[in-house]
């Protein structure tokens, strides 16, 4: 094999308090050598890292705060797009030197639950077995490969396996400027619905709506927290409500989006980006201060509420990914999906790209430039 030099990768040393807490001191940039290929297993694929995301989840990992901790040291990077540079012998059938993949992140990495949990994506180089490895569709960039399935396989968890959505109805999407919420609008509109898409920036709004949405609505605050936005979403429904509503914010919004709905919606609870304490730091667990819903709203209205934890869900049944990957990944190939990568940084400036997403800078996908 051709010789692979050595690289550099990210480490989480141990669970901080908050994700910028360890950003400042518990992640550093380490020398990295090269895989040794004599370790490895025939099926095994090496990757040389061309683009990793950086994710909301990759973010709270740090502090142990995600439903799912990595054990430190490790190294973050849930999606990563690359060129194979190495095959085992029995993964020369499928692939090439070269070739321009992507890695599965629920099949390797610090969100997988086997033996490639160690290969984050913030790295030179990252070992999957065969069965992680997917090609590119010839339409994406590095970048836009790294940004595709982890926000558009959750879009199509939420709204088709979970929400049920038809062509005709209207969604209400929250945080549509961010990868999952942007990647959601796509997702709505390919299944013919009408999308009303929410956020807190009229610069960032005006692209999600180029992207997709019918409408947009700003979310604003005052004294007293997040204003009413229940009158303008009803009257872009003609007084009627929305059919579904798409929430990967939480909190306030949580509670003004069910005076937004009909009688009988759905409503998917997607995360709750505006709440991201509701565990404990340092990876203590709990849920101190979870999120509530009122249910005399929720049974008023009959409203269907709905956990949509993508990656937990498909741990539980594993055929239930098939589907959808085979779904997200026609559509990529067919040109439908855009994914939209507002932020490039080289890796050494990983606080600054983990920063920047915390902020909310972001529109759609953040990446790392090994």
């Amino acid at each position: 094999m051709t010789e692979l030099g050595r690289g550099q990768r990210v480490v989480v040393t141990h669970f901080a308090e908050t994700p910028l807490g360890a950003v400042e001191s518990a992640m550093e940039l380490v020398p990295m050598d090269a895989p040794d290929a004599r370790l490895l297993r025939s099926t095994d694929v090496i990757v040389a890292v061309k683009s990793a995301a950086v994710g909301w989840v990759d973010l709270l990992m740090t502090s142990g705060q995600y439903q799912h901790m990595a054990k430190p040291p490790y190294t973050p990077g849930l999606e990563l797009s690359g060129e194979v540079a190495w095959l085992g012998g029995d993964a020369k059938s499928s692939l090439r030197l070269g070739d321009r993949v992507i890695v599965d992140g629920l099949l390797s990495g610090p969100r997988s639950l086997g033996a490639y949990q160690a290969w984050g994506g913030f790295a030179s180089y990252v070992v999957a077995p065969l069965e992680a490895v997917l090609p590119i569709p010839a339409s994406l960039t590095f970048d836009q490969a790294a940004a595709l399935l982890g926000s558009y396989e959750t879009a199509y968890h939420c709204l088709v396996t979970r929400g049920r959505v038809q062509a005709g109805e209207t969604v209400l999407i929250h945080g549509a400027s961010g990868a999952t919420g942007l990647a959601a609008v796509q997702v709505a509109k390919l299944l013919g619905a009408t999308v009303v898409a929410t956020g807190r920036s009229r610069e960032k709004l005006a692209s999600v709506q180029a992207a997709g949405a019918d409408h947009v609505v700003l979310i604003e605050r005052d004294e007293t927290g997040v204003k009413p936005f229940r009158d303008e979403v009803r009257s872009l429904t003609q007084g009627r409500g929305v059919d579904v509503v798409y929430d990967g914010v939480g909190g306030e919004i949580s509670l003004e989006s069910l005076k937004c709905v009909r009688f009988g919606a759905r409503f998917l609870i997607v995360g709750w980006a505006s709440t991201p304490f509701v565990a404990k730091g340092k990876g203590q667990r709990g849920a101190p201060n979870a999120n509530v819903l009122p249910t005399n709203l929720i049974m008023m209205k009959s409203l269907d509420v709905l956990g949509c934890p993508t990656a937990i869900s498909t741990a539980e049944d594993p055929s239930s990914r098939a589907p959808r990957l085979q779904q997200v990944m026609t559509w990529a190939r067919e040109g439908k999906l855009h994914p939209h990568v507002s932020h490039t940084f080289a890796l050494r400036d990983f606080k600054e790209a983990m920063r920047a997403k915390w902020n909310g800078d972001v529109l759609g996908g953040c990446v790392l430039h090994p």
